[in-house]
């Protein structure tokens, strides 16, 4: 029989797209406030390898990562998928933007072997984990580099994403080293 164990914690990475800087930067103040300091943002990337947003969030779109100080528990990750759908609309409600959906945050996390995403979509390649949340393991990590899955989204298979996620995995793996 095996035994189980606690797993250790992962660093909580925030995808956030918009067509409206406001948006991003308010992205970024909300979840400070909740979350504590960003460790790592990525550049503002252009958002172009689709138009199955186009409807409901316009033209133009970009998007950005951030990446927290404070490391998370994974389990936390359907708690947070709730709070970003929440956020969502506060800003849709708040904000006088002709779109529907001025703002789309999609949390994960990143482990050393792995890149998470949480969804509210059920798909063949999604884990349910509770409340409506799935997991979807959008990346992983295998000899030096990150690698995709046929259902990885294209623009997580872009280098400049990956570039990223390597940064975010280095900087985990030395939290991980520290002591407490």
């Amino acid at each position: 029989m095996g035994k189980s164990s606690p797993h250790s914690p992962v660093l909580l990475i925030l995808a956030a797209f918009s067509r409206h800087d406001r948006a991003l930067d308010w992205t970024r103040e909300t979840a400070e406030r909740s979350w504590g300091p960003v460790a790592l943002e990525s550049e503002r990337f252009v958002f172009d390898q689709t138009d199955y947003y186009q409807g409901e969030m316009g033209e133009g779109l970009r998007k950005t990562f951030l990446a927290f100080e404070q490391l998370i528990d994974p389990s936390s990750l359907v708690a947070i998928k709730h709070q970003t759908n929440q956020w969502e609309a506060e800003f849709a409600q708040a904000a006088p933007f002709a779109e529907s959906r001025p703002l789309n945050l999609d949390p994960g996390y990143i482990t050393s072997a792995k890149f998470v995403l949480a969804s509210t979509k059920d798909h063949c390649h999604r884990i349910y984990l509770s409340d409506g949340i799935y997991a979807e393991m959008t990346l992983y990590y295998q000899r030096g580099q990150w690698c995709h899955r046929d259902w990885t989204y294209p623009d997580y298979r872009t280098p400049e994403y990956q570039e990223f996620f390597m940064r975010c995995r280095e900087y985990l793996r030395e939290r991980l080293t520290q002591p407490h």
